[in-house]
C-alpha cells in the first residue's frame, strides 16, 4: 500500500494529523519543536542531569552554583541549606522521564527573615541565547516555562522572568500553586509578550528565570506584576510565597524545566526535549568545567615542554572541552598536590600557574606552568595531578 503524505507526517511527528482527525496543536505538541525546529532546548540541564561541582552540598549560606549545573542559589542573611543533585525512583517525575532533581532543604531556619533576607533561585542567561523571543520588537514571543516540582510546602509560589539589560531592566511575574504536600506536581505557568527593552544580542547577563523561595519585606511587600513593568524589587516575591527558610522541615524541589516560545497549555505544551548526557554536559562545560575529583591515580593536565634555559621550569597547554562563554576563572589545588611525569620517574612540583592565554581563539586553551626539582635529563613531562576527592582543577565562566 502506498503511504500519502499524511501518514509520512505521522511518522516524523507522532501526532495524528488534522485530516485524520487530529488537530493543528496535538500535531505542534507531539513535534516538540514548537517556533524552535532543530533547536537545543531554551533551558540548560532543564533534567538536573549534570552535577559536575558536587551531588551533594551542605552549610550554604550565600550565593552560588553549588550543586547541579547552571542552577545558581540566591541566599542572603537567610538560613543555611543542604543542596544537592537528588536522585528519583518514583513519583510523577521519574514516571515521565526525569531521574534527577535539584532540592533545597533548610537545615538552619530563618523564622523571621529580615526586610532585605532573600532566598531564591534562578537560571541566567546570555541575551544571544534569547533572541528567538523578539523582546523588544513589535513581534515580540509570549513565554510558556513549565516544570515538575515538589515541596513539603503547599501554597502559591512565585516565579519571575527578569530582564537585567539596561535597555530594559523589566520584569514580569506569575505564582504557581502546590496543591499537595510531598508530591510530584508539574505546572505549565504563561507570561506576556513584551514589546519594550531589546535583549543585548551578546555573551552578558541579559535575561534570568528565578522562582522566590522566602524573603523580608523589601521583596515581598509588592504584588505579582503579571504584566511586564520595570523591575521593582518589592514586587519580586509578592506576599513572600512559601517560605521554605522558616522552619528545618521545609524543602523544594525541581526538575523537568523547560522555557518555550510562545503561549501553550498542560494539554498542548511540546514535550520536554531529552538530550544525551553528553551533549547536555557539553552544554554546561560552556560555563563551568571540572577536572580531577575522581579514583584516578593521576589526572593528566597537560604535555609539557622544559625551558631550555631552565630545565626546572616547563610549560604546556591544557585544551579546554569546548570553547568557554568568556575569559575563565581557574582555581585548582596547592603545588604539592602536582607533579611532573617522565620516563625516568617524577618530579614534585614546588609552584603551579594556570592561566588564560587572551591570544589564542575562543579561550579554549590554558597555559599551564610548572615549576619542579631537577629534570635535566627530560625534554618532555606529564603535568600532572595527584589523586584526592578534593584534588579538582575548576574553571568558571558562569553568568
Amino acid at each position: 500500500m502506498a503511504l500519502s503524505k499524511i501518514d509520512v507526517a505521522n511518522m516524523l511527528t507522532g501526532a495524528t494529523p488534522v485530516a485524520n482527525g487530529g488537530t493543528a496543536a496535538t500535531t505542534l505538541a507531539a513535534a516538540g519543536l514548537g517556533k524552535r525546529p532543530n533547536a537545543k532546548p531554551i533551558f540548560y540541564n532543564g533534567n538536573m542531569a549534570i552535577s559536575q561541582r558536587a551531588t551533594s552540598a551542605t552549610g550554604k549560606t550565600g550565593d552560588g552554583y553549588h550543586a547541579v549545573d547552571r542552577m545558581n542559589m540566591l541566599v542572603t542573611n537567610c538560613g543555611t541549606y543542604t543542596v544537592a543533585q537528588e536522585a528519583l525512583t518514583s513519583g510523577n517525575a521519574f514516571a515521565n522521564g526525569f531521574a534527577n532533581a535539584f532540592r533545597i532543604d533548610t537545615t538552619t531556619a530563618d523564622a523571621s527573615p529580615a526586610s532585605g533576607d532573600i532566598l531564591a533561585v534562578q537560571q541566567i542567561f546570555e541575551g544571544q541565547n534569547v533572541q528567538m523571543f523578539k523582546k523588544g520588537t513589535a513581534n515580540a514571543e509570549k513565554f510558556t516555562l513549565a516544570f515538575w516540582v515538589k515541596s513539603n510546602k503547599t501554597g502559591n509560589g512565585q516565579v519571575n522572568l527578569f530582564d537585567n539589560d539596561t535597555s530594559g531592566n523589566r520584569i514580569v511575574g506569575a505564582t504557581y500553586s502546590i496543591s499537595s504536600a510531598d508530591t510530584w506536581e508539574h505546572k505549565v505557568v504563561n507570561f506576556p509578550a513584551d514589546t519594550t527593552g531589546p535583549l543585548d544580542d551578546d555573551n552578558a547577563k541579559s535575561f534570568i528565570v528565578e522562582w522566590w523561595l522566602d524573603s523580608g519585606t523589601d521583596y515581598s511587600s509588592g504584588a505579582v506584576p503579571s504584566a511586564w513593568e520595570a523591575k521593582s524589587n518589592t514586587d519580586r516575591n509578592a506576599g513572600g510565597a512559601l517560605q521554605i527558610a522558616r522552619n528545618t522541615d521545609n524543602d523544594w524541589a525541581i526538575t523537568g524545566v523547560q522555557l518555550e516560545v510562545g503561549e501553550y497549555s498542560s494539554t498542548t505544551l511540546p514535550p520536554f526535549q531529552h538530550e544525551s548526557y553528553g551533549d547536555n554536559l557539553r552544554r554546561c562545560m560552556r560555563y563551568f568545567y571540572k577536572l580531577g575529583g575522581t579514583t584516578d591515580t593521576y589526572k593528566r593536565l597537560s604535555v609539557n615542554f622544559c625551558n631550555p634555559s631552565n630545565r626546572n621550569q616547563t610549560l604546556g597547554l591544557h585544551h579546554l572541552p569546548v570553547p568557554m562563554r568568556t575569559a575563565q576563572t581557574v582555581t585548582i589545588p596547592s603545588a604539592s598536590d602536582f607533579a611532573v611525569g617522565h620516563l625516568g620517574g617524577s618530579n614534585a612540583c614546588s609552584s603551579v600557574t594556570i592561566n588564560n592565554d587572551g591570544a589564542l581563539p575562543n579561550n579554549a586553551l590554558l597555559s599551564c606552568l610548572a615549576i619542579t626539582g631537577s629534570n635535566a635529563s627530560t625534554d618532555c613531562v606529564m603535568l600532572e595531578m595527584t589523586y584526592a576527592s578534593t584534588n579538582t582543577m575548576e574553571v568558571s565562566a558562569e553568568l
